[in-house]
């Protein structure tokens, strides 16, 4: 907050009174707003409000009142990965996978180790015979195109259709306590030098016309992890803007983040940095709300 914006309790009781009435983020973000609040206080004062309210009821061990006092996007169930304990290593059955960084919001978890040289080695073995053009998804009519902000190269893996692509999908959904069919099939993509992904979001634009027919093969995508294959010489890194945070990319390791509603305020904003040497491979897992079909 700002000493010209302060947040008083009156502001503090309306943004709690919306979320119980059921008004979504964005309107409660526009309205204040258009009330002659900077853009970047009213984002500051709609999360620390939300996040300190959802605390004292659960502290008080209301779970009922908590579901019903929040929007339904803020108290899904998400992909998490269990760090209550603030744990060095996570257990996923067959290795043990270190937790490098962990970051409140946006929802930022880097894990070192999920996957040997030789796993590594063999998805990119199996991906690069089948490598096209990427494309992003069209939310206009729900298809795919070719996309200027996207300049790699990539390929989907059926689920489990390789050994390798089945072990790590084991791990992934020990890893978050998100089952396996929830995940879209394992994208990997190859950028060589010069080549990025600019800053973008991995949910489905609600507004978008094309959405409805996305959200039938499993609702909305809730979580992302990005899984570093090699490593590049310089560059490559994935970015968060809106925290100034880059993840460097090393062979073996990935980072998760998540998104609890499709909207801006969740942070997730993202990209991948331009190659500057050498070339990049990752490989990309989406989880989604329902079975991905």
């Amino acid at each position: 907050m700002t000493a010209s914006q302060p947040l008083t309790p009156e502001l503090r009781a309306w943004i709690i009174d919306q979320a119980s009435a059921g008004v979504s983020a964005d309107r409660v973000f526009k309205a204040m707003c258009d009330a002659g609040w900077n853009a970047d206080v009213a984002e500051s004062a709609m999360e620390s409000v939300l996040t300190e309210h959802l605390a004292q009821l659960q502290a008080s061990k209301d779970t009922a009142a908590a579901a019903a006092s929040l929007p339904a996007a803020l108290s899904r169930p998400l992909p998490e990965p269990n760090l209550g304990q603030s744990p060095s290593t996570i257990d996923v059955g067959d290795r043990e996978v270190s937790v490098l960084l962990a970051l409140q919001h946006p929802r930022v978890v880097v894990f070192g180790n999920l996957l040997s040289d030789e796993e590594c080695d063999a998805i990119i073995a199996a991906a690069e015979p089948r490598m096209q053009r990427s494309l992003t998804v069209e939310t206009q009519t729900g298809g795919e195109e070719v996309n200027a902000d996207r300049t790699s190269d990539g390929m989907f893996f059926q689920r489990e259709e390789t050994p390798a692509v089945a072990a790590l999908e084991r791990r992934i959904a020990k890893l978050v306590n998100w089952p396996e069919n929830h995940g879209e099939g394992l994208q990997v993509l190859h950028y060589r030098p010069g080549a990025e992904y600019k800053p973008h979001y991995d949910y489905f634009d609600p507004t978008q016309p094309g959405t409805p027919t996305i959200l039938k093969r499993g609702g909305q995508r809730l979580a992302t992890l990005v899984i570093y294959l090699n490593n590049p010489q310089a560059g490559g890194g994935t970015s968060f803007p809106d925290v100034g945070l880059e993840v460097a990319p090393r062979r073996g390791n990935a980072v998760f983040f998540s998104y609890p509603a499709p909207d801006p305020a969740t942070k997730s904003l993202h990209g991948g940095s331009p190659v500057i040497a050498g070339e990049k491979w990752i490989a990309t897992k989406w989880l989604r709300e329902g079975e991905f079909k």
